[in-house]
């Protein structure tokens, strides 16, 4: 099969397309022809080296977590997907040519859910993480009807997911963004506020008693002013702030569930859920995609590759 693989760790010039054997299909996993793969900015945190901590990588190494796909094989005891299905997933299994920067991989039955038939490959493939964060994060803090949530980051690609999954629980959501992004946020029924200084008094004008619950998808002192303006001050989550649980919050690092994962599918297939896709790049022009990722910064819209096309 085609990847883009890493030989040792290194930004986007390190990244070759280059020729590597089918992944193994162990007992209860799929082999997926990939249609499209999502890219992130941990793919790149992962090819630098900056979590060697607390991930297993070996090289070859092929980046990628986020899939989107069709069924091609089945491993023994699979049986929950047929050859030809259709699936999304958040692949985090083994790093040893395993990554979704690729024509074929491997996951377990735990990573995968059925496509929203809806949506096409490119939209798709930049659901399952993002999807997922957002997901586990607004479960964690126990949003609900009648919550008003402050939303850290709101715009990106996280954040764009929460809002949607708090509106749609019934929450009244408060969304920090640029100016240029405020239409954006109230297009997706968030009440948008410039983030930056000043922040938690902005945040009182507009809820006076405070808020019931936080998500930073963002970082900096995202939880620290969160509290400031919190009812209770443990109604915080943080998908970026690894010091969140010192300050009395909780830290999201986004978990592959087939059942969540299924669960948010169901909701963007329901078109209670959209994602802006900004461009995409055939799977040969990966190194593109990541120069464009690193400009881009926390713009909006995900970048995907578009591995069909390769």
């Amino acid at each position: 099969m085609k990847a883009i693989a890493l030989q040792h760790y290194g930004d986007a010039d390190a990244l070759e397309l280059t020729e590597l054997p089918t992944p193994a299909v162990g007992p209860g996993e799929f082999l997926v022809r990939v249609k499209a793969a999502g890219v992130n900015p941990a793919d790149e945190k992962i090819a630098a080296g900056n979590l060697d901590g607390i991930m297993v990588t070996h090289f070859p190494l092929i980046p990628g977590f986020e899939v989107a796909g069709v069924i091609e094989a089945r491993g023994f005891g699979a049986t929950e997907f047929e050859i030809g299905d259709e699936v999304i997933g958040f692949v985090l299994k083994d790093w040893a040519q395993n990554g979704t920067y690729a024509e074929l991989v491997s996951a377990p039955v735990r990573a995968l859910a059925r496509k929203p038939k809806s949506w096409d490959w490119l939209h798709a493939a930049c659901l399952p993480l993002n999807g997922l964060t957002a997901y586990q994060a607004v479960e964690r803090i126990g949003v609900g009807a009648g919550d008003t949530v402050l939303i850290h980051g709101a715009a990106g690609g996280v954040g764009t997911l929460g809002v949607q999954i708090a509106a749609d629980r019934g929450a009244r959501v408060i969304g920090t963004a640029s100016q240029r992004n405020h239409d954006y946020l109230r297009g997706l029924g968030a009440t948008p506020i410039t983030y930056g200084p000043g922040l938690a008094d902005r945040v009182r004008e507009l809820a006076p008693e405070g808020v019931d619950a936080a998500l930073d998808f963002f970082g900096g002192e995202a939880v620290a002013v969160s509290r400031k303006v919190l009812k209770d001050p443990a109604r915080v989550a943080s998908v970026a702030d690894v010091t969140a649980p010192e300050q009395g919050g909780q830290l999201v690092w986004a978990r592959a569930n087939a059942d969540e994962l299924t669960e948010v599918a169901g909701l963007a297939e329901s078109g209670r859920l959209s994602v802006p896709v900004h461009r995409a790049f055939p799977l040969e022009q990966a190194a593109d995609a990541w120069r464009l990722l690193h400009a881009q910064g926390r713009g909006r819209g995900r970048i995907v590759l578009d591995i069909d096309a390769t």
